[in-house]
């Protein structure tokens, strides 16, 4: 099978296989691919609605226990710049992401060797005491070492976590879902089997999720293409996944080093995604570590979503990446490459619509 074959195949709705997604990715040229995702997403989003979320990145400790070679975030517990955010520092930083029209905070931190479940259940049952906010937090590492740390299982860990107020699960820890590039770049962590089983029982237990997928460092395109079978393979069991969201490391400050992706390397990357998930409804951009212009270009790649004001960034910004738009600097950028723009909340559901 041929690219026409392939590209046809696309055009009319079929699924891709792993050899000819690899086919597509290594012979089709960036344009090409565009043009093929374009057509997924139209597929998928004909009214030329582009969406984002106002929200915030509340980074609650930034001492973790995995010291990923990727990260620049990290801190070893009793480092100068350690820290642990008190409630009183967290209530203040949801109160403003409220005022700003937020709806939902994502809270994401290191994975701190002291904080158990029962700090995450005082903590999030506190949020949900005082604030009508969506808890979107936790990434299925810090999920794995919590319930570890409890002696219990994952899903039991999920069910307490569940009652005391989380929602929804990032897709954070991603990275490469392939163990090889993993033991590399994240020898500490989890590995891939382990991100799935927390995704897979979250979505059993109801509690929606994104996925993510950290590219440009040691991986090869096959390992690329076999990331997005594994997301895709899940949602075919669970269909629990919200969202897809590719975006580029950024080696600034980092143990790992080496260069940054380019920007066709990343829409390209995009473009296949679109293509490959043909079950994961959302597509993100991500301007955070692309920039605003890039972004606006993504949204003719297949992406159909801004993501985040991110009122507050901390984790690619320790990489020397500070890219900022505020609420009003979305709305214009996606107006600006010619899509209607409307605030949603986690689920996708619709909250405002920008006339």
């Amino acid at each position: 099978m041929g690219l026409s074959d392939i590209s046809e195949k696309v055009r009319s709705g079929k699924r891709l296989d792993p050899a000819e997604g690899l086919f597509l990715f290594n012979e089709a040229d960036l344009l090409t691919l565009g043009e093929l995702a374009s057509a997924v997403k139209q597929r998928l989003h004909p009214e030329r609605l582009v969406t984002f979320v106002v929200d915030r990145n509340i980074n609650y400790t930034n001492v973790c226990v995995n010291k990923c070679r990727f990260c620049a975030f990290y801190r070893e517990q009793g480092s100068p710049d350690a820290y642990i955010l008190t409630k009183d520092e967290i209530f203040r930083k949801i109160e403003e992401t409220i005022s700003l029209g937020g709806t939902q905070i994502l809270m994401q931190g290191g994975v701190h060797p002291d904080l158990g479940i029962e700090y995450f259940e005082d903590l999030f049952a506190s949020i949900k005491a005082r604030f009508a906010v969506q808890v979107h937090s936790l990434s299925p590492s810090e999920i794995t070492y919590v319930a570890r740390k409890a002696n219990i299982t994952i899903g039991e860990t999920l069910i307490r976590l569940k009652k005391a107020g989380l929602d929804s699960i990032p897709g954070g820890g991603a990275e490469i879902l392939v163990d090889r590039v993993r033991e590399q770049v994240s020898p500490n962590k989890i590995r891939w089997r382990d991100w799935m089983d927390v995704m897979r029982e979250a979505h059993r237990l109801g509690m929606p999720t994104t996925a993510t997928m950290m590219f440009g460092g040691l991986e090869t395109r096959e390992e690329i293409v076999q990331h997005l079978v594994r997301v895709r393979d899940l949602q075919d069991e669970t269909h629990g996944f919200t969202a897809f969201i590719p975006w580029t490391y950024q080696p600034g400050n980092t143990e790992l080093g080496g260069r940054t992706a380019t920007a066709v390397e990343y829409l390209k990357t995009l473009a296949l995604s679109r293509v490959m998930l043909d079950n994961v409804p959302n597509i993100q951009a991500s301007w955070v570590t692309q920039g605003a212009k890039i972004a606006q270009v993504a949204l003719e790649f297949g992406a159909n979503d801004f993501g985040s004001t991110m009122i507050e960034e901390n984790v690619v910004a320790a990489a020397g990446v500070t890219f900022r738009l505020s609420r009003e600097e979305i709305v214009s950028l996606i107006r600006d490459a010619g899509y209607a723009a409307a605030q949603r909340n986690t689920a996708y559901d619709i909250v405002k619509r920008e006339f």
